[in-house]
Protein backbone atom coordinates (compact mmCIF):
# COMPACT_ATOMS: atom_id res chain seq x y z
CA UNK A 1 0.00 0.00 0.00
CA UNK A 2 1.28 3.49 -1.18
CA UNK A 3 2.33 6.09 1.58
CA UNK A 4 -0.60 8.15 0.23
CA UNK A 5 -3.31 5.60 0.00
CA UNK A 6 -2.30 4.82 3.83
CA UNK A 7 -2.87 8.71 4.90
CA UNK A 8 -6.00 9.13 2.88
CA UNK A 9 -7.52 5.91 4.44
CA UNK A 10 -6.14 7.61 7.92
CA UNK A 11 -7.91 10.51 6.80
CA UNK A 12 -11.55 8.57 6.37
CA UNK A 13 -11.13 7.06 9.28
CA UNK A 14 -10.66 10.71 10.80
CA UNK A 15 -6.99 9.87 12.43
CA UNK A 16 -5.12 13.44 13.18
CA UNK A 17 -2.20 11.84 12.49
CA UNK A 18 -2.84 11.10 8.65
CA UNK A 19 -5.03 14.62 8.35
CA UNK A 20 -1.90 16.03 9.23
CA UNK A 21 0.78 14.11 7.37
CA UNK A 22 -2.21 15.29 4.12
CA UNK A 23 -1.93 18.97 5.47
CA UNK A 24 1.67 19.23 5.86
CA UNK A 25 2.32 17.70 2.16
CA UNK A 26 -0.54 20.37 0.35
CA UNK A 27 -0.81 22.98 2.93
CA UNK A 28 2.07 25.11 1.44
CA UNK A 29 0.99 24.60 -2.29
CA UNK A 30 -2.60 25.19 -2.10
CA UNK A 31 -1.58 28.40 0.07
CA UNK A 32 0.01 30.01 -3.06
CA UNK A 33 -2.91 28.66 -5.03
CA UNK A 34 -5.31 30.69 -2.55
CA UNK A 35 -2.99 33.16 -2.41
CA UNK A 36 -3.66 34.34 -6.36
CA UNK A 37 -7.30 34.46 -5.69
CA UNK A 38 -7.25 36.20 -2.03
CA UNK A 39 -5.80 39.63 -1.52
CA UNK A 40 -3.52 39.01 1.32
CA UNK A 41 -2.23 36.07 2.97
CA UNK A 42 -4.69 36.23 5.78
CA UNK A 43 -7.28 35.84 3.86
CA UNK A 44 -5.35 33.40 1.69
CA UNK A 45 -4.83 31.19 4.95
CA UNK A 46 -8.22 31.38 6.05
CA UNK A 47 -9.39 29.75 2.36
CA UNK A 48 -6.48 27.17 2.97
CA UNK A 49 -8.24 26.26 6.38
CA UNK A 50 -11.65 26.01 5.17
CA UNK A 51 -10.52 24.36 2.37
CA UNK A 52 -8.73 21.47 4.35
CA UNK A 53 -11.87 21.32 6.61
CA UNK A 54 -14.22 20.28 3.28
CA UNK A 55 -10.72 17.85 1.97
CA UNK A 56 -11.35 16.21 5.75
CA UNK A 57 -15.18 16.03 5.48
CA UNK A 58 -15.54 14.56 1.91
CA UNK A 59 -12.10 12.78 1.33
CA UNK A 60 -14.20 9.62 1.57
CA UNK A 61 -15.66 10.53 -1.98
CA UNK A 62 -12.06 11.27 -3.79
CA UNK A 63 -12.23 8.16 -6.54
CA UNK A 64 -8.69 8.40 -7.25
CA UNK A 65 -9.20 9.72 -10.90
CA UNK A 66 -6.64 12.12 -11.02
CA UNK A 67 -3.94 13.08 -8.44
CA UNK A 68 -4.74 13.85 -5.15
CA UNK A 69 -3.00 16.90 -5.13
CA UNK A 70 -5.27 18.31 -8.09
CA UNK A 71 -8.96 16.87 -6.43
CA UNK A 72 -7.46 19.37 -3.13
CA UNK A 73 -6.53 22.34 -5.78
CA UNK A 74 -10.08 22.16 -7.15
CA UNK A 75 -11.54 22.14 -3.37
CA UNK A 76 -9.66 25.33 -2.88
CA UNK A 77 -9.99 27.35 -5.91
CA UNK A 78 -13.96 26.16 -5.55
CA UNK A 79 -13.43 27.53 -1.57
CA UNK A 80 -11.70 30.86 -2.76
CA UNK A 81 -14.30 31.46 -4.98
CA UNK A 82 -17.10 31.07 -2.45
CA UNK A 83 -14.89 33.35 0.07
CA UNK A 84 -14.48 36.09 -2.51
CA UNK A 85 -18.57 36.32 -3.32
CA UNK A 86 -19.60 35.67 0.45
CA UNK A 87 -16.88 37.81 2.44
CA UNK A 88 -15.14 40.37 -0.04
CA UNK A 89 -18.72 41.59 -1.17
CA UNK A 90 -17.05 40.23 -4.92
CA UNK A 91 -18.62 42.43 -7.59
CA UNK A 92 -18.35 42.16 -11.21
CA UNK A 93 -19.77 45.27 -13.10
CA UNK A 94 -23.07 44.89 -15.18
CA UNK A 95 -22.60 47.63 -17.27
CA UNK A 96 -19.17 46.06 -18.87
CA UNK A 97 -21.30 43.70 -20.98
CA UNK A 98 -19.95 44.85 -24.25
CA UNK A 99 -18.26 42.74 -26.00
CA UNK A 100 -13.94 43.74 -25.85
CA UNK A 101 -11.74 43.42 -28.82
CA UNK A 102 -8.73 42.88 -27.77
CA UNK A 103 -5.99 44.45 -29.63
CA UNK A 104 -3.30 42.63 -31.24
CA UNK A 105 0.03 44.56 -30.57
CA UNK A 106 2.65 45.03 -32.84
CA UNK A 107 5.68 46.16 -32.28
CA UNK A 108 7.78 48.42 -34.40
CA UNK A 109 10.82 47.52 -32.50
CA UNK A 110 11.98 44.48 -30.41
CA UNK A 111 11.38 45.18 -26.81
CA UNK A 112 13.69 43.50 -23.95
CA UNK A 113 11.50 41.81 -21.19
CA UNK A 114 12.67 41.20 -17.99
CA UNK A 115 12.04 38.17 -15.69
CA UNK A 116 9.30 39.43 -12.59
CA UNK A 117 9.51 36.92 -9.41
CA UNK A 118 6.47 34.74 -8.66
CA UNK A 119 6.59 37.23 -5.09
CA UNK A 120 5.89 40.44 -7.17
CA UNK A 121 3.18 38.56 -9.81
CA UNK A 122 1.27 37.38 -6.28
CA UNK A 123 1.68 40.98 -4.97
CA UNK A 124 0.40 42.50 -8.70
CA UNK A 125 -2.55 39.84 -9.04
CA UNK A 126 -3.62 40.58 -5.49
CA UNK A 127 -3.49 44.72 -6.12
CA UNK A 128 -6.37 43.75 -8.47
CA UNK A 129 -10.22 44.05 -8.05
CA UNK A 130 -11.85 40.74 -7.18
CA UNK A 131 -13.32 40.77 -11.05
CA UNK A 132 -9.75 41.24 -12.43
CA UNK A 133 -8.48 38.89 -10.32
CA UNK A 134 -10.53 35.75 -10.43
CA UNK A 135 -11.13 35.88 -13.99
CA UNK A 136 -7.04 35.92 -14.92
CA UNK A 137 -6.69 33.07 -12.25
CA UNK A 138 -9.35 30.81 -13.84
CA UNK A 139 -8.57 31.70 -17.05
CA UNK A 140 -4.76 31.66 -17.16
CA UNK A 141 -3.67 29.79 -14.39
CA UNK A 142 -6.91 27.24 -14.47
CA UNK A 143 -7.45 27.39 -18.19
CA UNK A 144 -11.06 27.63 -18.03
CA UNK A 145 -12.86 29.36 -21.10
CA UNK A 146 -14.90 32.25 -21.02
CA UNK A 147 -18.19 30.06 -21.36
CA UNK A 148 -16.94 28.12 -17.94
CA UNK A 149 -15.96 31.08 -15.74
CA UNK A 150 -19.36 32.73 -17.14
CA UNK A 151 -21.02 29.33 -15.89
CA UNK A 152 -18.61 29.41 -12.14
CA UNK A 153 -19.20 33.40 -11.69
CA UNK A 154 -22.65 33.29 -12.70
CA UNK A 155 -21.84 35.95 -15.55
CA UNK A 156 -21.97 36.59 -19.10
CA UNK A 157 -19.31 35.85 -21.18
CA UNK A 158 -18.85 39.13 -22.35
CA UNK A 159 -18.61 40.05 -18.79
CA UNK A 160 -15.42 37.29 -18.37
CA UNK A 161 -13.47 38.86 -21.48
CA UNK A 162 -13.97 42.28 -20.25
CA UNK A 163 -12.55 41.36 -16.72
CA UNK A 164 -9.81 39.25 -18.40
CA UNK A 165 -8.50 41.95 -20.77
CA UNK A 166 -8.87 45.00 -18.02
CA UNK A 167 -6.59 42.34 -15.96
CA UNK A 168 -4.12 42.20 -18.43
CA UNK A 169 -3.97 45.90 -18.75
CA UNK A 170 -3.69 46.40 -15.33
CA UNK A 171 -0.61 43.97 -14.91
CA UNK A 172 0.80 45.78 -17.83
CA UNK A 173 0.56 49.25 -16.66
CA UNK A 174 1.76 48.29 -13.17
CA UNK A 175 4.12 46.45 -15.36
CA UNK A 176 5.25 49.59 -17.24
CA UNK A 177 5.18 51.30 -14.35
CA UNK A 178 7.84 49.43 -12.67
CA UNK A 179 10.01 49.20 -15.64
CA UNK A 180 9.75 45.58 -15.99
CA UNK A 181 7.74 44.05 -18.80
CA UNK A 182 7.59 40.16 -18.31
CA UNK A 183 4.02 38.88 -18.49
CA UNK A 184 3.60 39.57 -22.10
CA UNK A 185 4.16 36.08 -22.63
CA UNK A 186 1.24 35.03 -20.49
CA UNK A 187 -0.80 37.92 -21.28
Amino acid sequence: MTVEKNIIEGCIAGKRKAQHQLYNQYSAAMLGVCLRYCRNLEDAEDVVQEGFIKVFVSIKSYRGEGSLGSWIKRIMINTALTHIKKNLNFKLMSDELTEVEEKVETASEEVEYQPVSPEVLIRLIQEMPEGYRTVLNLYVFEEFSHKEIAGILSISENTSKTQLFKARQFLRNRLENAGKKSLKTIL
